[in-house]
């Protein structure tokens, strides 16, 4: 079994208009959302064995902060590609993993995260900033996983749902 937490960044700033989508750090909420869902997973004890993220600055800043809760010691994959990824792309990123890591958190951006948890949960979901959804996919390696109808989506959190 293979497990994946798919993360929304959380929330970003507006405030400086003359930043570039790519360089939007988080507000004041979405600190405290990463910080929250952190300790989310922290507090399951889910933590995973590598953390990739898109390198927009509102991503690794989540990814930072969701790391530091989890206590990550190791380095966090910052993948240009996963910025504005469609679903394609991001199950892509699942078969690139190596098969010695089990669990792994990946932190995207919409539309390409919804539309990647339509596909797996035939369901339509509000996926807003922040939220982490469960993903697992019954192979031994991570290459084996067909496309996202293959896995499941077994939990579903969103910022709000923790206050």
């Amino acid at each position: 079994m293979k497990t994946i937490f798919l993360m929304r960044h959380a929330k970003s700033s507006w405030k400086k208009k003359d930043l570039s989508d790519l360089e939007r750090p988080l507000n004041k909420r979405g600190e405290k959302d990463a910080s929250r869902m952190g300790k989310l997973l922290a507090k399951q004890d889910l933590h995973p064995g590598r953390i990739v993220s898109s390198a927009a600055i509102r991503a690794s800043l989540t990814a930072e902060i969701v790391a530091k809760k989890l206590d990550y010691k190791d380095e966090i994959d910052y993948l240009p590609s996963l910025y504005q990824a469609e679903s394609d792309t991001i199950l892509a990123i699942f078969r690139s993993m190596p098969d010695d890591i089990d669990t792994a958190l990946v932190l995207s951006h919409n539309p390409g995260i919804e539309m990647l948890i339509q596909i797996i949960s035939d369901k339509v979901e509000s996926f807003p900033t922040g939220a982490i959804a469960r993903l697992e996919f019954d192979v031994q390696r991570w290459e084996d996983i067909q496309n996202a109808e293959s896995g499941k989506m077994t939990e579903l959190w969103r910022p709000k749902d923790l206050k």
